[in-house]
């Protein structure tokens, strides 16, 4: 049996049990085993690394452990140039797309209001879930630390925050996305994309009083769904002003 020294830093402490946070851990093992099983193991998911130290030098999550190696894993760095060392995710997505699991139905609605193309299915098994997501290119966003462990993940993130507004406000510092919000361009039940409509074409659907004091009306071009700049938008704007 071989033994390795895992060290976990910042907010990666959180997957662990009080007694094993922010000290060395020491784990027994069948030499050799690759590191990220190894990780996974002690409960953190390989979704929420971006950097592995073994014995002081960058690893990728295959890489076989002996007996006496000593292993430091780090978070996503936000303000630190590590781009000498070796990136885990084989590449960023460019354009992010989101899949939300089923228990965050709420952030994918205010993530499609801030533009962004999120899907939400509401039933499918963690399988399905993690499969779509890899084959889709989606970053998964789930409360559920085992599922992003599906190997086939290779984009997701582990949401902390219970509260859906904390949960937005947490994603889009944590992913810089304030330079790519669009709002209003994504249908919120929907996720299609809203366009703009002129109003007599839509007028007997629309409430009389939005009729009478509203012109500029938006369209989804997928459920057709109505949109107006009605109290609620204002809500959301000054709501979104907060976020960057």
């Amino acid at each position: 049996m071989a033994i390795a020294s895992f060290r976990f830093y910042e907010e990666l402490n959180d997957f662990l049990p009080a007694h094993r946070r922010r000290k060395d851990i020491p784990v027994t093992f069948d030499a050799p085993a690759p590191v990220r099983h190894l990780i996974e193991t002690l409960g953190v998911p390989h979704t929420e690394l971006e950097i592995i130290l073994v014995n002081g030098e960058s690893v990728g999550f295959g890489q076989p452990l002996a007996d006496g190696d000593r292993v430091s894993v780090y978070p996503m760095f936000e303000s630190l140039d590590v781009t000498p060392l070796l990136r885990l995710r084989p590449d960023p997505l460019r354009c992010p797309r989101f899949l939300a699991d089923a228990h965050l139905g709420r952030l994918a609605g205010y993530l499609r209001m801030l533009g962004f193309d999120t899907i939400y299915p509401p039933h499918p098994d963690d399988g399905e879930v993690a499969s779509q997501a890899a084959m889709e290119r989606r970053i998964l966003l789930t409360r559920d630390r085992a599922l992003l462990m599906h190997r086939v993940v290779t984009h997701g993130c582990y949401i902390r925050q219970r509260f859906p507004r904390e949960q937005v406000r947490y994603l889009v510092g944590r992913m810089d996305l304030c330079g790519l919000i669009h709002p209003f361009s994504r249908c919120i039940k929907c996720n299609g994309i809203v366009e703009d409509v002129e109003k007599e074409i839509v007028a007997e659907a629309l409430p009389e009083r939005v009729r009478e004091a509203c012109d500029e009306i938006r369209r989804c071009g997928g459920c057709r769904q109505l949109y107006w700049k009605g109290s609620h938008y204002e809500r959301m704007r000054e709501f979104i002003g907060t976020l960057c």
